[in-house]
């Protein structure tokens, strides 16, 4: 047909879709076509007989992506022709069908949706007659229309991705259901247009069409645009698929094949491993959720949607820090994790925080305020704060490193120098997952509306009242109301409830306050190497046997205490546990290994999430350490004398009380197997399930009755029911005797021998039995829940016991520490100090260098600290504040002996690196941190500063560090470790003699050796010993250490050479200078 006569016209489509156009209302056919290739015509279809002359198919043709969309039909005067139909090649030419067949083809057609310009009209097609010359017409024209035909393909595909459903992409082009049917088109059609594409889950109304999507796939399409942010793990039956683009992440990460199922890309996992993949994708930074089946077979198949698809919702969302349920906490005993029982299980991390951050700006004060509360639903620990913050966001940084989040929450609109913060964190950290949330969410009348609305209904006991909250800062409820929203989509919003859960993060009353470059600088809790543990002072502390007791280590590590009373009671108990030769302390000790982690078992629990075995588990070492603290407690109060430890174990058998009654419930095989109808024992509390088996009782005693009645039909005196593959009362007979079975009976299976039946009776009470076996695993599950309810009374007395655990676990810890050797405990000196950390990384040789450190606050207070490079002199610096830090936790230090005042803070500013993602130099860098140490110390705060003003020229340099140290000694007053390679600046030590002191890293210097028939120069060798010692250096020796580098001799011997060139220069320059003032100072004295 030439395209000069095609018009566009809205009609049905036709059921020329599948037959060419086939019709006996018009005289003229010469629009007809006739596929001569009937092979063409379906994919995978077999090639059609020649009874079968026109291609008709044998079975009803599938109708892809593409023919669900609305067509473009030819009008003629006398005929409406689709311009979209799919034509026929005949084997045998232009041969005509039957006019019986004509007329029932005559009545097929399919509505279409209505296009924008016309309105929809029925048209018949042309008949057969004259097919073979359309047919030739149309085979020219085939040539001309193919590349037409490819571009309104990728268009159609086009189209289709901008529905309005978001999961357009998940269909494969073409539809599977529709490849036979699409393969089979005539290729004489005119362009679709994109206003025409109707949604994709629509579908013809005519008998012969259906949904290109299944049952199944149209619930994972409602499931998905319900949570568009999630890869859903769909069960069905024995495994969980994912579908479309979940499937293709989910194979990627996995490693597991994924293959194209109907109109989905898919793959999928076995049920009994499904918490070894779900945390393998969270591990990832995905967020995953369960989809489950809510109806079981035996209860749907008495309902009234027996023939309909099973129900399925979503049952639980899981991202980095909600990793808690049954599903993704498996129990792994001790010995299973040795055994590598659960080697592929990916662990959690000791701490995973979600974070949530809200800021504000004063226009005004022209001041930012950042709110943030952070809370570990699997501990159930909430942190909140409210704190002023510059534009380095410094202060939000050192919070972020203490509370070490998995997971952050931020509002859309966050500051760029916020976002860039975050993001430098994230991708330093590959654990950090960064969610963003309507900024609406985080607006103070929409926040303050939803903790009102959470808050106002609560009726727990120890629940955080309203006004309570109501009294927090208005940043910090900004926060609080959209985390409240997020941790109800997992459920989990429970523990925001307690009031004992919530705890301030910082009060510089009583804790030292710790920045992030103190942090970071000293490698307090990570090394700066790989970001690894081994090497930072939580490593070397960290001898903690309990997972609980390593999460409390690390919060004194970074926070430690300020108040004398508290420090003295630990090293107290510290020094005692040392001393002591108690064999109670050794129980109590070996009490605390191989216990699973309590802390996050109890809170699983109050979120009523915990499964039978881990519950059992959880419950029977709570009840166990109960029975033995409560053995052992007339020998602790007899045999330690520490208020401290005296205090925690006196406490703690009371606390687990709750333990003993809710495990004597408890059927222990039921329980550790996971069999909840047989979990409870004593079912005299559960009304309920006593009555439901009762009557499954009944039921079971009326088929047992019927045996009587099966014998006598039988006549089979012995006859007793048997069980085959699950199928449970079958009645078995030899096939031999198979002529005694009355025709009514149901043949289940059989084998060679024999037959076995179930009789109509045996059909409806077996059905029924099973029935209400579904039903009283639904009504055990309900009990369950509500008996972790109850538990969940308790919560808040067993945590406080778990608290005293933990504390005991790093008490124990700090004395295995204090084992080490020549450590004592906190006074005002350090005398013999060491690093911690290298000092056990060089092993049992004892090679470090010990030195003498004296800081007195009315007296010398600082220290400037020259010497060559790599002295020792970093490691000196560190070692002080490191032992600082261990001595406020209430450790001992590594020293003979210390006595050391009580600090508030400590601050450093060490080393030379860029901040890319914060737009900031080195210098720039550099001279923040100073910045903020200038603004935030104190007198009684300790202040290293190592190289200040090395990042630019010498004479800036000089400058800077000259006003910036002077500044600290005449106004701050602070105790300061000033580490510098600019001479100058030991002149400080003449101008303030009562409060600085000059010390250098001791050398031993090989003078070089000057060739006697060369100029050339050879560079100083000198040898490090490490020792701290008065007085100031001269030199800074650099080029000894890039000779260690291998520097080659030549660029070492010119460098050399112009040392000492520089250098005769400068002294030159000296010496004018003085001969310059002599003579100034002559003609003064002769003027007067």
């Amino acid at each position: 047909m030439p395209k000069s006569l095609k018009k566009s016209c809205t009609t049905q489509t036709s059921i020329s879709k599948y037959f060419g156009g086939l019709s006996s209302s018009s005289p003229s056919n010469t629009q007809s076509g006739i596929n001569q290739n009937p092979a063409q015509f379906s994919r995978g279809k077999k090639k059609l007989s020649s009874d079968n002359a026109f291609g008709l198919p044998t079975k009803r043709a599938k109708l892809s992506v593409q023919d669900q969309q609305v067509e473009d039909l030819d009008c003629e005067p006398a005929s409406c022709q689709s311009t979209k139909e799919t034509t026929l090649r005949s084997s045998r030419g232009a041969a005509g069908l039957c006019s019986s067949t004509l007329e029932k083809l005559k009545g097929f057609t399919c509505s279409a949706e209505p296009s924008d310009t016309a309105s929809s009209k029925i048209c018949d097609e042309g008949s057969i007659e004259g097919s073979h010359k359309n047919s030739l017409q149309q085979t020219a024209e085939e040539h001309e229309d193919e590349e037409e035909e490819v571009k309104e393909k990728e268009s159609f595909r086009l189209d289709a991705t901008k529905q309005a459903f978001p999961l357009s992409q998940f269909a494969k082009s073409g539809g599977a259901a529709g490849a036979g049917a699409g393969r089979g088109r005539g290729r004489g059609r005119g362009k679709r247009s994109a206003e025409q594409s109707p949604p994709l889950d629509s579908s013809a109304t005519s008998g012969h069409s259906k949904s290109i999507y299944t049952p199944l796939e149209q619930q994972v399409i409602q499931l998905k645009q319900q949570h568009k942010d999630a890869l859903l793990a769909v069960e069905c039956g024995y495994k969980y698929r994912f579908f479309g683009e979940d499937a293709e992440v989910a194979a990627k990460e996995l490693n597991i094949v994924c293959h194209l199922d109907h109109n989905f890309m898919t793959c999928s996992i076995p049920t009994h491993r499904l918490f070894v993949h779900v945390r393998r994708l969270v591990s990832h930074g995905h967020k995953i959720g369960v989809v489950k089946q809510t109806e079981t077979s035996a209860i749907k198949a008495s309902g009234a949607n027996r023939n309909a698809l099973f129900t399925r919702q979503l049952c639980a969302l899981y991202t980095k820090s909600t990793l808690v349920g049954e599903d993704v906490n498996p129990v792994c005993r001790l010995g299973d994790v040795e055994e590598e029982g659960c080697g592929d299980v990916v662990l959690d991390p000791p701490d995973s925080f979600l974070l949530c951050i809200s800021e504000s700006w004063d226009k005004l004060k022209k001041q930012l305020t950042v709110g943030l509360v952070a809370v570990q639903p699997s501990t159930g620990d909430v942190l909140l704060d409210c704190f002023p913050d510059g534009q380095s966001r410094s202060e939000l940084e050192s919070r972020v490193l203490q509370i070490n989040p998995v997971e952050i929450l931020v509002p859309s609109d966050l500051s760029e120098e916020t976002h860039r913060l975050l993001q430098s964190i994230a991708s330093a950290d590959d654990r950090v997952r960064i969610e963003k949330r309507e900024s609406a969410q985080f607006e103070f009348a929409s926040a303050m509306n939803t903790a009102t609305e959470f808050y106002c209904h609560t009726q727990e006991k120890g629940s955080r009242s309203l006004s309570s909250v109501a009294s927090l800062e208005s940043q910090v409820i900004c926060c609080l109301g959209p985390l409240i929203q997020y941790l109800q989509e997992f459920n989990l919003e429970r523990v925001l409830r307690s009031e004992s859960s919530f705890r301030r993060l910082s009060f510089e009353s009583e804790f030292m306050i710790l920045s992030a470059a103190t942090l970071r600088n000293l490698d307090i809790l990570n090394n700066q190497t790989d970001g690894g543990v081994k090497g930072s002072l939580l490593w070397v502390l960290d001898h903690t046997r309990t997972p609980f007791g390593r999460r409390l280590m690390r919060k004194w590590v970074s926070q430690p205490l300020t108040d004398p009373q508290s420090i003295s009671e630990r090293q107290d108990a510290v020094q005692e546990i040392l001393e002591s030769h108690s064999l109670t302390l050794n129980s109590i000790k070996s009490l605390l290994s191989h216990l699973p982690d309590l802390e996050r078992g109890i809170c699983s629990i109050y979120h009523k999430k915990s499964s039978t075995q881990e519950f059992y588990l959880i419950n029977s070492s709570l009840s166990r350490l109960g029975n033995e603290l409560q053995a052992l407690l007339p020998a602790i109060q007899s045999q330690i004398s520490s208020a401290l430890l005296r205090g925690l174990l006196s406490d703690t058998p009371d606390l687990l009380a709750p333990a003993h009654s809710h495990l004597k419930v408890l059927n222990e095989k039921a329980a550790k197997s996971g069999n909840k109808t047989e979990l409870f024992s004593d079912l005299s509390g559960f009304p309920v399930l006593q009555e439901r088996r009762e009557q499954i009782q009944t039921v079971i005693d009326e088929i047992q009755d019927h045996r009587q009645e099966i014998r006598l039909t039988l006549k089979a005196p012995a006859l007793d029911y048997t069980t085959v593959s699950g199928q449970e009362f079958l009645i078995e007979v030899k096939n031999s005797l198979t002529s005694a079975v009355p025709p009514d009976w149901v043949k289940i299976n059989s084998t060679k021998a024999v037959s076995r039946y179930h009789s109509p009776f045996l059909v409806e009470r077996y059905k029924k039995l099973l029935q209400l076996r579904e039903q009283l695993l639904l009504d055990c599950q309900r009990e369950w829940t509500n008996f972790l309810d109850q538990f969940g009374e308790h919560y808040h007395t067993i945590k406080r016991a778990i608290s005293h655990l933990a504390t005991m676990d790093c008490l124990f810890s700090l004395a295995e520490v204090a084992k080490q050797g020549d450590y004592c405990h906190r006074q005002i000196m350090i005398r013999d100090g060491r690093h911690p950390a290298i000092d056990v990384l060089m092993g049992e040789h004892k090679q470090y260098v010990p030195n003498l450190t004296e800081l007195q606050g009315d007296g010398r207070r600082t220290m400037i600290i020259t010497g060559p490079n790599m002295g020792g002199k970093s490691s000196y610096i560190r070692q002080v504040a490191l032992i600082c830090v261990m001595a406020q936790m209430g450790s001992y230090v590594p020293a003979s002996e210390a006595r050391l005042g009580m600090l508030d803070g400590i601050y450093t500013r060490m080393g030379a690196t860029d901040n890319i993602y914060k737009g900031r130099s080195t210098f720039m860098e550099e001279l923040t941190e100073a910045s903020e140490i200038i603004f935030r110390a104190t007198e009684r705060s300790l202040v290293i500063l190592d190289e200040l003003g090395r990042g630019t020229s010498t004479h800036d340099g000089i400058a800077i560090a000259h006003a910036t140290l002077e500044y600290f000694i005449r106004d701050v007053k602070a105790l300061t470790l000033f580490v510098t390679h600019y001479p100058p600046l030991c002149e400080l030590e003449r101008v303030y003699p009562e409060h600085v002191s000059n010390y250098h890293m001791a050398f031993l210097l090989n003078e070089p050796d000057i060739a006697t028939d060369t100029d050339e120069v050879q560079p100083e060798s000198i040898t490090f010993l490490y020792q701290l010692t008065e007085g100031a250096a001269g030199r800074s020796y650099g080029l000894n250490v890039a000779r260690l580098a291998d520097i080659p001799d030549p660029i070492l011997h010119t460098a050399a050479r112009k040392a000492r060139e520089l250098e005769s220069m400068v002294n030159s320059w000296e010496v004018q200078l003085s001969l310059w003032k002599h003579l100034y100072n002559i003609f003064c004295i002769s003027g007067d």
